[in-house]
């Protein structure tokens, strides 16, 4: 039988990056002002992920969140405290990216659900290729995000990020290499207060989970599921 030499077996220990939607925001909102704080609906979805997590994943080496209000919010519902608040993990202003593309493209800003889903695809696209700006160009947002990631994913390490969805599209296209047509489409199905897990290795981040809402699986919780 061949010796299992363990000094020339070099042994990875697994990191993980664990990211979270906030809660369920007010979604008749029509600026990012408005929109910035957790619904009734919310606040529950936020708890119930609390109780979850308790109940099924180990402590965590580091918490960080957004420094938006509705980041705040959920982990204050989830029972969670902030080691840090990062601005880098705040949400693109997709209210300022609309205006920009209805000026410059006449694309009508959407009035439903149902419009994002043709809405977002098309603005990502002319925001990639620097036809509109919104708050902050496409490349610079891909950049902070790019940078708080690198500095959480360390082997051996656990760190639970409290964020939003475009936060979290982002960093899907980062480990996936996802063009902006894909980052639209990932985007678009992220539920609130779903739990987005990477394994962090000496040799890279890498996608394990994506989209689950282990909380909000029980039948009676179907119409507590949520996207915008």
């Amino acid at each position: 039988m061949p010796r299992n030499d363990s000094s020339n077996i070099k042994r990875q220990k697994m990191g993980e990056i664990v990211m979270v939607r906030h809660g369920q925001a007010n979604t008749g909102a029509t600026s990012e002002a408005d929109y910035d704080r957790l619904s009734p609906l919310g606040h529950q979805q936020a708890a119930w992920l609390g109780a979850w997590m308790r109940g099924h994943d180990p402590a965590f080496d580091q918490v960080l969140s957004g420094t938006m209000r509705r980041h705040r919010e959920t982990a204050q519902a989830m029972g969670v405290t902030a080691d840090r608040t990062d601005a880098r993990l705040n949400e693109l202003d997709y209210f300022a990216l609309a205006r920009d593309i209805e000026i410059t493209h006449g694309l009508a800003q959407p009035a439903s659900e149902q419009d994002f889903a043709s809405h977002i695809p098309q603005t990502f696209k002319a925001w990639h290729a620097a036809e509109i700006t919104g708050a902050e160009p496409f490349a610079a947002f891909e950049a902070r995000i790019r940078t708080v990631l690198d500095e959480a994913a360390a082997p051996g390490r656990r760190v639970l990020c409290i964020t939003s969805g475009g936060v979290i599209a982002m960093a899907l296209r980062l480990a996936l290499d996802l063009d902006p047509e894909r980052l639209a489409q990932v985007l678009l199905p992220i539920y609130n207060s779903s739990v987005h897990r990477f394994r962090v290795l000496e040799s890279g981040t890498f996608l394990s989970s994506f989209n689950a809402i282990p909380h909000l699986d029980p039948p009676e919780r179907a119409d507590s599921r949520s996207w915008i």
